[in-house]
């Protein structure tokens, strides 16, 4: 196990907020870690997006997205949080899928406590499992993991389908079980995430979608109510699909790429981020 990759625990402390953007594949893995970030957030809306072409709707299978985790985390030295959706089952699911991220090299896992089909924490539909059967799945994932670095992140789809209230009742509960951090989802104005922060004694993630359903504060204020995470996690990939769009569209229009060089990602320093340079020393070391 790389401790610098699992050094999420150590970069968490009181009066801090870590800004971790989301990434989706593997150009987004690089791109992010190149920048002063302390660690990343695999989304699993981008991610099985880009992976299999789906919704983020409970069609994404573990072995899936442990792929996924596995490749990403090999592609960085940050520590990288990984969306680990309900566990992909029952109890015994949950703990092959806390051993499978942490071998695969996630800083930390997330579990939400939504039923079968999951969806995306900012779209409609979302229903919940009872609290108790989220309860024991945090225990499991705490007392599966080998190594307690391995971070356990409990979140909680309940706000907009049972209410605030319900939402924080389950936050307290689960970090009773043993969440090393909770994340209420998609609290729906700025009262809301004080009245989170001021209730939940746990280190706290929040959940930041360009026109989603939460406000994205300043990150001052966000550090003034007392979050430890802020996510961005639809950044990455809603930039390249509107920079694609643009692209494929002038393309289209005018038969020509001729007028986009000055938003295109200067080729030869794309071929250094993708790793070439590497290649083409490896080739004269052991050239004829």
């Amino acid at each position: 196990m790389n401790n610098e990759k699992h050094k999420l625990k150590q970069i968490i402390s009181p009066g801090k907020l870590v800004i971790a953007p989301g990434v989706y594949d593997l150009i987004s893995v690089k791109i992010a870690s190149q920048m002063n970030f302390d660690c990343l957030y695999m989304t699993g809306y981008g991610t099985v997006a880009s992976y299999l072409g789906l919704p983020d709707a409970g069609l994404a299978t573990m072995t899936d997205m442990n792929n996924r985790v596995a490749a990403f985390c090999n592609a960085t030295g940050k520590p990288v949080i990984c969306d680990g959706d309900t566990g992909y089952g029952g109890l015994l699911n949950v703990a092959h899928t806390v051993r499978a991220y942490e071998k695969s090299g996630a800083a930390a896992i997330q579990l939400e406590d939504q039923a079968f089909p999951k969806k995306c924490g900012h779209t409609p539909g979302r229903r919940v499992t009872p609290a108790a059967d989220m309860v024991k799945k945090i225990r499991v994932a705490v007392d599966t993991r080998s190594n307690p670095d391995f971070l356990i992140i409990a979140r909680t789809d309940a706000r907009t389908s049972l209410g605030l209230d319900e939402a924080l009742r389950r936050g307290e509960q689960y970090a009773r079980a043993g969440a090393d951090i909770i994340f209420i989802e998609s609290p729906e104005n700025e009262e809301e995430m004080w009245k989170i922060a001021k209730t939940i004694e746990k280190p706290l993630l929040i959940n930041l979608v360009e026109t989603g359903r939460t406000p994205i504060l300043p990150p001052a204020t966000l550090q003034e109510m007392g979050y430890a995470i802020a996510i961005y996690p639809a950044l990455g990939f809603l930039a390249a699909g509107q920079a694609l769009q643009n692209a494929y569209q002038h393309l289209a229009t005018h038969h020509t790429s001729v007028g986009l060089e000055p938003m295109l990602y200067n080729f030869s320093d794309f071929n250094k981020l993708i790793g070439f340079p590497e290649i083409w020393e490896f080739e004269k070391k052991y050239a004829d």
